[in-house]
């Protein structure tokens, strides 16, 4: 997993409350368990008609918004089932950041296993982000600080110090795994000397 960086973008803003996994990615594109690829199907429903022709108006289909690294969008975004192939195209096609009132729990935690930054704020920050997308303004996000700096305020989010080490390491699950490599290597000697027969 890449180390997070800090994120300057016009944030792209998405205005729809229970935003579930299934209109993030539909079913049919769970057949594979890679992790790239699935970014041209993010919000596939929203996006194309049932013969796949595109769907005029689609915020991430028009500049500078298809660029967009930040999502914002309402509440309980990521509801639905625990696919993890939901923040896989999400951040497939570029969204590193999003930032919302409230998240599903699953979705949330998925979020820091793949590079995301999930960002829970206040209903009155979306309202002040969202200007900045409409007038297609630069709003920055600082991780280390933990910050949301747009014009010349800012706004400091909430986060678990051990989820903001993973994303500032580029830890997923298998690399802290592999931290307590030396452990597990001794765990298995002593394993292997005292009983042997398992």
């Amino acid at each position: 997993m890449e180390k997070f960086k800090d994120i300057i973008s016009i944030p792209a803003y998405l205005p729809i409350m229970n935003i579930d996994t299934d209109k993030i990615i539909p079913k049919q594109f769970l057949k594979t368990i890679k992790r790239s690829g699935l970014g041209k199907s993010l919000f596939y429903e929203m996006r194309f008609d049932e013969n796949g022709n595109p769907i005029k108006g689609f915020i991430l289909d028009s500049d500078p918004y298809k660029s967009s690294k930040i999502l914002i969008s309402g509440k309980n975004f990521g509801c639905g089932s625990s696919r993890e192939h939901a923040p896989w195209a999400l951040l497939d096609f570029g969204i590193k950041v999003i930032v919302s009132e409230s998240f599903a729990d699953i979705f949330y935690n998925n979020c820091f296993k793949n590079g995301i930054l999930p960002i829970v704020v206040e209903g009155t920050i979306i309202k002040e982000l969202a200007e900045y997308s409409k007038r297609k303004d630069n709003i920055q996000i600082k991780l280390e600080e933990q910050k949301i700096i747009y014009g010349n305020k800012n706004y400091n989010f909430k986060l678990e110090p051990f989820k903001k080490k993973c994303l500032l390491e580029g830890l997923d699950d298998i690399a802290l795994s592999l931290e307590r490599l030396e452990n597990i290597k001794s765990f298995e000697k002593k394993m292997n000397q005292s009983k042997p027969w398992i």
